[in-house]
């Protein structure tokens, strides 16, 4: 008897499984997700006052009663433009119009043309989120990046901007990371460290460097692997400290933001990490020879522990005894398990990994693709129903596209590109 889709039970007729991903209605199946999410983000998303609207379950913007506009975070101006730019390279007419409206959203309104860097918050009165993070920093590395992928003119500016302001603001040599929270003058809010900055800033550098062929991204990238994985994950069997102090000493205590910064242990970030070990060996020509068995490591222990074996998907959190802590089932898990099983099956023959991706495949059609409305529902509850518990309206492109996009790669560090994507 097979094991039911949505479970951790396998047998030998499960390890027989092809791989789905170079079946060619599975890969056409795929190319038309991805088109539907960009149909679904382009028209709506773009806000004819600068950036880019939130939007609501059906696809229509969620506007603020406030007398600015609503608040407009960096991660979500910079995740546009890279999402964007990965459709541009697809051939989606449009795209070039998003990526010009991100790019000088990010440059005349995120950026703080006083001191420096880039505001994580800004309406049309200014920026009610003056804070400047770490976190939103590595995306505009990333969407910089991006845009100099596309051969956007004003890439080179934003690319050596954004890397000025890491080296000299956020990156602690000695320590091969980055620093947190700072205020509009650089003053540092606290003491904090946590590696979820970090490791979308390892994404980042890792795409800098492709983008570039500058060797110092990718030795900062590495730097940081070593750091969170080597050091801390399997010190702590596998799992991922997500917050530290100013010495890099792990918080366990730690209880903040819900949503960025939770308390206890994330699977869904250690099957992010596991994706990107995986492509930073590849980037760095193989020569870290423990990133791959990390990877593998961290993939299965968060799907072994992480896993909702009554109604399928990830817990959000666990406690430091591997308990539910944050039982809420989200969208962006789910995409990274997709994007992490597949690209393990470019450097491992376990048949783990394609297993895990048919199922949670699975899942994500069953139960988080809006198939009537477009997009994916950020969260359902225990009755698999969708929910607005943590995020509000359909959450933004960058987790869900890259689910789709990265299976149809030839190789997992190859540039999106029409010619990149296996038939």
């Amino acid at each position: 008897m097979r094991a039911k889709t949505g479970f951790k039970g396998q047998d030998q007729a499960d390890n027989d499984l092809p791989p789905l991903s170079k079946s060619a209605s599975h890969r056409q199946w795929l190319m038309d997700q991805a088109l539907s999410l960009f149909a679904f983000f382009q028209p709506a998303a773009l806000n004819p006052a600068g950036g880019f609207h939130a939007l609501a379950q059906d696809g229509t913007p969620l506007f603020c009663d406030r007398e600015g506009g609503a608040v407009q975070h960096l991660h979500n101006t910079t995740r546009m433009i890279y999402s964007f730019a990965l459709a541009r390279d697809l051939g989606v007419a449009g795209a070039d119009k998003i990526i010009d409206h991100g790019m000088d959203f990010l440059w005349s309104r995120h950026r703080d043309t006083k001191c420096g860097g880039y505001f994580w918050g800004v309406d049309n009165c200014g920026a009610p989120e003056p804070v400047k993070q770490a976190y939103g920093h590595a995306f505009v590395l990333l969407a910089a990046s991006a845009a100099k992928r596309a051969a956007h003119p004003d890439a080179e500016r934003l690319l050596a901007d954004i890397t000025e302001v890491i080296q000299t603001k956020f990156w602690e040599p000695a320590v091969g990371a980055t620093t947190e929270d700072y205020s509009p003058d650089w003053c540092a809010l606290d003491a904090y460290r946590g590696q979820n900055s970090n490791m979308h800033l390892t994404e980042a550098l890792m795409a800098a460097f492709q983008a570039t062929g500058a060797a110092m991204y990718l030795e900062m990238a590495e730097s940081i692997a070593q750091l969170i994985i080597q050091e801390h994950a399997q010190a702590a069997d596998w799992r991922i400290p997500e917050h530290f102090d100013a010495h890099w000493q792990v918080d366990y205590n730690y209880d903040g933001n819900p949503m960025f910064r939770p308390a206890g242990t994330t699977p869904g970030h250690a099957l992010e990490w596991s994706r990107l070990l995986v492509e930073l060996y590849i980037l760095g020509q193989r020569r870290h020879s423990w990133m791959v068995p990390a990877a593998e490591a961290l993939f299965v222990n968060a799907c072994t522990l992480g896993w909702n074996d009554t109604q399928g998907g990830f817990y959000y959190t666990l406690d430091w005894n591997n308990r539910p802590l944050q039982t809420a089932c989200l969208w962006w898990p789910c995409a990274e398990a997709i994007a992490a099983a597949h690209v393990l099956q470019s450097v491992s023959d376990n048949p783990t990994f394609e297993i895990w991706y048919r199922r949670v495949w699975t899942f994500v059609t069953n139960h988080l693709i809006d198939h009537s409305q477009g997009g994916w529902f950020p969260e359902v509850d225990s009755a698999l129903q969708p929910v607005d518990n943590i995020f509000v309206g359909k959450p933004d492109i960058y987790h869900a596209i890259q689910a789709c996009l990265i299976p149809l790669k030839r190789e997992p560090t190859r540039m999106f590109s029409l010619k990149n994507i296996g038939k």
